[in-house]
């Protein structure tokens, strides 16, 4: 709401009100210069495609086309000095492009008409990520998904990039999945009840590459063989048959509660729970992600910096021991709950092993 116009407060640079920021970002937004200067009251909101600020257009009540027409009556300003003056635009900031808005006050409140379909708008319209996120939890941790799914998952597109991680080594063929940080070498983990062979196996990342939540690792592969998956079955935990799917206390899921997930070998989770417990004995007060792993994740996203950032990361862990390899990877969104699928191929032989974060058509 501007800078004051008394000659001593110019001098000594105060602001006659602070500016309350509303949503921090939120960028240029092309604002009547009635509605500015309190001439006129916010009437119409649009938005529009551009390549300066975030689309949005707002006229006044007594605005005419003659008067927007000139580039003089119109100004670009941050969209919280327009939220300073009215705050309900607000509500409507998340709106999509072509969004054509007429604004309402009455005896019911202040509000929002579109234009296009007369529907009224009171409620705060929801981040389009938010709206994703939502979704996607009621997709999760399904019993069956189509074979199609799981192949558009793993399959490079405009959208999708698949990427090799490292390998994970598996002494005992007994797969763990867990939250690394959290979890690992914790009743928390979940031992899968389905054995693979001892030995070692690539890790492939399915990377989705979302204008509404950026760069994110949609699901991970432990790949057993080079044989195509037909079908899929969920990952049930140990001492639990398919048949148990849904009674109750029986969860295939696992829990992340630090953004990462991994698959690993129990003989590996031990070794992890040994090595921690020494570790935190010798560095007390110190922080496992941010003293240990932070380091590590760091040098391997300058090794791999094509796919990797704050929202999505990887590592092929080698347990200082052993030497043995598990392999670590953001979890889609964050925390949450997630389930691992074996692959069958079309003899019914397990041929892999997916963990699902996102369904990336949400996102």
């Amino acid at each position: 709401m501007g800078v004051s116009g008394k000659k001593g407060e110019e001098k000594t640079g105060e602001k006659q009100q602070e500016m309350k920021v509303y949503i921090r970002g939120a960028g240029g937004t092309i604002v009547s210069k009635s509605i500015l200067d309190g001439t006129s009251k916010l009437k119409w909101l649009f938005r529009q495609e551009s390549e300066h600020g975030n689309g949005w257009i707002a006229f006044g009540a007594t605005d005419t086309q003659e008067y927007v027409n000139d580039a003089n009556n119109m100004a670009i300003v941050d969209f919280n000095t327009l939220a300073n003056i009215e705050p309900a635009v607000v509500d409507v900031f998340y709106m999509p492009m072509g969004s054509d808005l007429e604004f309402r006050s009455d005896q019911t409140g202040t509000y929002f008409v579109d234009t296009r379909t007369g529907k009224e708008i009171r409620e705060p319209v929801k981040h389009p990520a938010q709206i994703a996120f939502e979704k996607n939890l009621k997709f999760l941790n399904q019993e069956i998904y189509p074979p199609e799914f799981f192949r558009m998952l793993f399959t490079e597109s405009t959208k999708i990039r698949v990427i090799r991680a490292g390998e994970a080594d598996f002494p005992t063929g007994e797969v763990v999945l867990a939250d690394p940080i959290a979890y690992l070498g914790t009743r928390y983990e979940t031992v899968l009840h389905k054995k693979i062979p001892a030995g070692s196996y690539p890790v492939e990342l399915s990377v989705c590459l979302s204008r509404v939540a950026g760069l994110r690792i949609a699901a991970a592969r432990l790949l057993l063989s080079e044989r195509p998956a037909v079908s899929y079955e969920v990952a049930m935990p140990k001492g639990k048959a398919r048949a148990d799917f849904g009674m109750p206390g029986v969860f295939t899921f696992f829990g992340v509660d630090a953004g990462l997930a991994c698959f690993a070998d129990s003989a590996l989770s031990e070794e992890n729970r040994i090595f921690f417990e020494q570790w935190e004995k010798e560095n007390p007060g110190k922080n496992k992600y941010l003293d240990y792993f932070a380091a590590l994740f760091k040098e391997s996203c300058e090794a791999h910096p094509e796919f990797q950032n704050q929202g999505t990361g990887f590592l092929e862990w080698k347990l200082p021991k052993s030497g043995k390899r598990a392999v670590l990877f953001s979890s889609g969104m964050g925390d949450g709950i997630y389930s691992g699928y074996w692959g069958l191929d079309a003899d019914g032989k397990t041929v892999s092993l997916t963990v699902m974060f996102m369904n990336p058509e949400y996102f």
